[in-house]
């Protein structure tokens, strides 16, 4: 399992949070999702074999935000 801190952009509510958190937790491969709306980030823990940081990237902005980078 790899961890990953996603910087998103976009999430103004804790219905943005849920939303984030949902749709990475959704993908294959993906054990945890927890986003901060404060700091603007998504810690994401996963399996590397199943899923990267491209479908990340494709999800986050097809729920409507944008990831402007990554650490980890």
């Amino acid at each position: 399992m790899k961890t990953l801190v996603l910087n998103i952009e976009g999430m103004g509510c804790s219905g943005c949070v849920n939303t984030v958190e949902n749709t990475l937790a959704a993908l294959p491969g993906v054990k945890t999702a927890i986003a901060n709306l404060e700091k603007g980030i998504a810690e994401v823990n996963f399996d590397e074999k199943e899923v990267n940081e491209e479908h990340f990237k494709k999800a986050v902005e097809e729920a409507g935000y944008t990831m402007t980078g990554m650490q980890g």
